[in-house]
């Protein structure tokens, strides 16, 4: 059954998640992965908004954080300060999706300039709630297409925190999150080695570690046996395309 890259990354997303998890979940694919979680495997996953929103259960695409769909047989509805100080600081956050225009090889994640931050080339958003999504959730997952200005050796600017310049390096600031646990993409899935360095560790179907390699910015070390992912199920499309994202707002392409 054939399926866009997109489909494949919110698949191998969604299929991290376990069972009762509390996530705190982004806009667009991060959205698509926990919902896809939430009706297969982990019917009891805990979707957390930063506007204030804890257990959503959206009957339809949220467009925003701050949709009011999000509300409608929400758990609980609270400040966006209660959401940081309260759940995610306090280490009752278990995951946290984010994505970057760079993620270099500790996970370190720049969503902020391309080029000199005083005289960049592209000015981006910015960071939002995410630094601290990167600094305290127990895990964090990133999804972004694998090209290889997305991944350089070194990002311009550290929006987020991964590894910093190594795990110890990350440990010595004291943050209790425990970092990148995985970066889904479109070739594959890269976790982190000992270190803090990110290797990859599974290759989607069809992938060489070739491909990998040319598009990533640094020398890529790679598992002593990288896995293949299981290939998206027709279940998991069928959800995707006909109850999450009809209109294809993410999905296409």
């Amino acid at each position: 059954m054939e399926y866009t890259a997109s489909e494949l990354m919110t698949v191998n997303a969604a299929r991290l998640l376990r069972n009762g998890d509390s996530v705190f979940v982004g806009v667009g694919l991060p959205n698509l992965a926990c919902n896809l979680a939430r009706r297969t495997h982990a019917p009891d996953l805990v979707m957390i908004y930063e506007a204030g929103v804890i257990g959503a259960r959206p009957a339809r695409l949220p467009l925003s954080i701050g949709d009011p769909t999000l509300v409608s047989g929400a758990a609980a509805v609270c400040s966006m300060y209660d959401i940081f100080t309260l759940y995610l600081q306090r280490g009752n956050v278990d995951v946290g999706f984010l994505g970057g225009a760079q993620i270099d090889r500790f996970g370190n994640i720049n969503a902020t300039v391309i080029g000199e931050y005083n005289h960049p080339k592209v000015r981006l958003p910015g960071s939002g709630g995410s630094m601290e999504i990167a600094a305290w959730v127990n895990r964090c997952y990133i999804i972004t297409p694998h090209q290889k200005r997305r991944f350089p050796e070194k990002v311009d600017f550290r929006t987020s925190a991964g590894f910093l310049g190594g795990r110890s390096e990350r440990t010595a600031t004291g943050v209790r999150g425990g970092g990148p646990q995985a970066v889904v993409t479109d070739l594959g899935i890269l976790e982190p080695g000992e270190d803090g360095e990110l290797m990859l560790t599974a290759l989607h179907p069809g992938i060489t570690i070739e491909q990998v390699t040319a598009n990533t910015g640094w020398l890529l070390k790679i598992a002593a046996s990288p896995v293949v992912t299981a290939p998206p199920a027709a279940e998991e499309l069928r959800i995707m395309r006909e109850e999450l994202d009809p209109q294809g707002i993410y999905l296409k392409g």
